[in-house]
């Protein structure tokens, strides 16, 4: 095999890993310390049950955050929006 081909191979192999890398990185970085703290403030406890929904909504999956922190006592619409905390990155 000439240099020059296995050159490329190894720069596109380099190339496809770290844009793997990359597209997993925002999920990591998603804010669960702002979802829990919001739905706190707004009357739940520091539970399991909070931490577990705020997960869901990290994962992109919004419906089940908000049905998981009402189901743990917070309100609608602070659910809803610490939910929508939890999918963004930290500010």
């Amino acid at each position: 095999m000439r240099t020059s081909t296995r050159v490329a191979g190894v720069l596109t192999g380099l190339t496809l890993a770290l844009g793997g890398a990359a597209l997993a990185a925002p999920a990591a970085q998603a804010d669960i310390p702002a979802c829990t703290s919001m739905a706190t403030q707004a009357g739940a406890g520091a539970t399991e049950a909070v931490t577990a929904a705020c997960h869901r909504g990290v994962n992109g999956d919004l419906q089940g955050c908000v049905n998981g922190l009402t189901g743990a006592g917070v309100p609608g619409g602070a659910a809803n929006g610490a939910c929508r905390a939890a999918a963004h990155e930290p500010r």
